[in-house]
């Protein structure tokens, strides 16, 4: 129960993030696809026929990473910081599942 928690927190501060910084032409099609992360994730855990719990625990560490990376405005990730802050945040999130896979298993 705390993974989902903890999951469905990092989805709405990630949310709450792409909501109050992206303005322009791409607010629509981020917040479209940060909305439908989730349910594509189950869909294709179902499709592959795979448990989603590996699943939940890679988004935990990813929206969580995310949100640390980039001080809760995800789009400094591409606007600012350059590739350090993209490889910062791809090593937090490899550390991050990781972890939450050895406490869930």
């Amino acid at each position: 129960m705390a993974l989902w928690a903890l999951c469905g927190g990092g989805w709405i501060a990630v949310l709450a993030g792409l909501r109050r910084g992206v303005h322009g032409l791409a607010r629509g099609p981020s917040l479209f696809a940060h909305t439908a992360t989730p349910a594509a994730v189950v869909l294709l855990c179902a499709l592959v026929g795979h448990g989603n719990l590996y699943a939940t625990c890679w988004l935990t560490a990813q929206w969580w990473a995310l949100a640390i990376v980039t001080g809760l405005r995800p789009e400094r990730l591409v606007t600012s910081g350059g590739l350090g802050r993209l490889a910062a945040w791809l090593a937090l999130t490899a550390v991050l599942a990781h972890l939450a896979a050895r406490a869930v298993f």
